[in-house]
């Protein structure tokens, strides 16, 4: 899913999805000022209705695919 970065916080590990709890990676921001959380799964399930009523839609689903540096040095 990618949409318009807003001029947000970035999420945080403390952010959880609105749909089951699990960690937040995607910030939907309604007309009305009110924002929806979501993770990487859910978002792209309602993807399609949630671009119909979002003014905004700030992505940071990349940050799954981001490999810590800690790991690297895990596996020599």
């Amino acid at each position: 899913m990618t949409g318009t970065l807003a001029p947000t916080q970035p999420l945080t590990a403390a952010d959880r999805c609105d749909r089951c709890g699990a960690q937040a990676y995607v910030r939907v921001v309604l007309s009305s000022g009110s924002e929806l959380l979501f993770c990487a799964h859910h978002a792209r399930k309602h993807e399609e209705s949630l671009r119909k009523v979002a003014t905004d839609i700030h992505d940071e689903t990349s940050k799954l695919q981001e490999t810590p540096a800690t790991a690297d040095k895990e596996e020599r």
